[in-house]
């Protein structure tokens, strides 16, 4: 069968080569085209919205968006379902067709992000956990509201056409971008096809987080090829069980989620960087009072137009308000955009907790219990200096079932039954997360002492660094 290259573009990118999308031209009448949802506002606005968070702000090339990058996520949809969809079949008799399949997962990985603030996850953190919601429920608002009656309309991707009753379900796409609960209730009504597909979105390795190591890691200049991608989706395949992995690719798979723990250890969690997240903190709350009220998903319009673009030349204006407590406003955020950041690392300490190392046993699970001990351990004179506490934490796997249908497995041929990755040894042998333990001050002058109060409250566990 001849490709039609009449109703195909293609978009270059630097990680993926030539990416392929339905365009507007060479449809039938009433018909939508990825295009449509490309260049929709929703998902334009991922242009103006940093893919690394504040970490551009120390990577001097990591200037990539988000759109680059859910582009790049629904590329890799693509070709997960290229290599695995028969699988799915085997496993899934009332499957919907490839065409079909492929084009719901396309979707939901160009959408994936669309409900993301100003600087990302921070966004989230700081500003909507007060109404109890996640970028990812404000995308799925926006799949089911807004976006829903042009998904419904696609007929197509590069590599097929939907059979004539087939149709996209926005609240299947909008499901899947959501992070699965415990609560066992979340896949209630969902066919068990679709449950399957959750995992390219929720679990060990997804086209979100493959796309983003290969492409933070190469745009920060990390690295120029984090993963062996192909060998990773080679030996993955479904299984009546789920997503699984045969032995032969768990090497690869390790691999893989080493350099995301590198990638967390060296960019996400560069120290500089969480020195201008502290920084962020000490004003977002005030900032977000002039700049956006109330909840996003009441005033949805309104949070469209709230990007990082808009954030930045609206704080930049700051320092030429009537009002004085605007004007100081600004002037702290002026700091911040010229990188003239007051808090200066001054000690730090890491720590690996491997299986039956719980880290909610230890006191790192409680910095405000460590910040108490350490002002105590200081002495007088210091108790009461400005200090800045930050704990970062990343989860290199999870130490026992992952909820619902992000569960991954893994295929001994040895024994021909799908078990569970947890299970494995290799896989075991991974840490389940670190921590890092950070203290920040103002100048550079106390932190011999800092780095002792530190050593005492927390032990010889783990590493200790300190800035002299």
């Amino acid at each position: 069968m001849v490709r039609d290259y009449t109703s195909e573009s293609l978009s270059h990118d630097p990680i993926h080569g030539y990416i392929p999308f339905i365009s507007t031209s060479g449809l039938p009448e009433g018909e939508v085209a990825e295009q449509e949802i490309i260049d929709h506002p929703w998902v334009q606005r991922l242009r103006h919205i940093h893919q690394l968070q504040t970490a551009w702000w120390v990577f001097p090339s990591a200037e990539h968006m988000r759109f680059q990058h859910v582009m790049g996520a629904m590329h890799l949809a693509s070709k997960a379902i290229d290599q695995w969809y028969d699988s799915l079949r085997d496993s899934c008799p009332n499957v919907p067709s490839k065409a079909c399949v492929e084009s719901i997962v396309r979707m939901a990985a160009l959408l994936h992000d669309v409900g993301h603030g100003p600087f990302g996850h921070f966004f989230d953190d700081q500003f909507l956990a007060q109404y109890n919601i996640t970028h990812e429920d404000i995308g799925a608002h926006v799949i089911e509201n807004i976006l829903g009656d042009l998904l419904r309309k696609i007929r197509r991707n590069p590599n097929g056409k939907l059979q004539p009753l087939e149709e996209l379900e926005p609240r299947q796409i909008a499901w899947l971008i959501c992070r699965p609960s415990s609560n066992s209730k979340d896949e209630d009504g969902q066919p068990d096809w679709l449950r399957k597909l959750r995992s390219l979105f929720s679990g060990i390795y997804t086209v979100d987080n493959m796309d983003f190591v290969l492409r933070d890691a190469y745009m920060s200049g990390y690295s120029l090829k984090a993963f062996d991608l192909s060998r990773l989706l080679h030996y993955s395949f479904f299984t009546p069980a789920g997503l699984t992995i045969h032995q032969r690719g768990l090497p690869t798979l390790i691999n893989f989620i080493e350099m995301r723990a590198n990638l967390f250890r060296t960019i996400y969690f560069h120290r500089t960087v969480r020195a201008i997240d502290l920084a962020l903190e000490e004003l977002f709350s005030q900032t977000m009072s002039h700049l956006f009220q109330g909840n996003p998903l009441e005033n949805i319009d309104e949070y469209r137009r709230l990007t990082e673009s808009s954030f930045l030349v609206d704080v930049q204006r700051f320092p030429y308000s009537d009002q004085p407590e605007t004007r100081k406003l600004g002037e702290a955020w002026g700091k911040i955009i010229s990188r003239k950041i007051t808090w200066k690392l001054s000690c730090e300490k890491s720590i690996n907790f491997h299986s039956g190392n719980a880290e909610r046993t230890s006191i790192f699970s409680e910095p405000e219990l460590i910040e108490k001990r350490v002002r105590e351990k200081l002495p007088l004179e210091l108790r009461e200096i400005p200090l800045g506490f930050d704990v970062a934490r990343h989860y290199h796997r999870p130490s026992g079932r992952i909820p619902t249908t992000g569960q991954n497995f893994m295929l001994d041929p040895a024994n021909g039954t799908p078990q569970e990755l947890n299970d494995d040894e290799l896989f075991r042998s991974l840490p389940v997360c670190f921590s890092l333990f950070r203290i920040y001050a103002k100048t550079h002058e106390h932190d011999q002492k800092l780095n002792l109060a530190l050593n005492s409250v927390l032990g010889d566990s783990g590493d200790t660094k300190t800035n002299m």
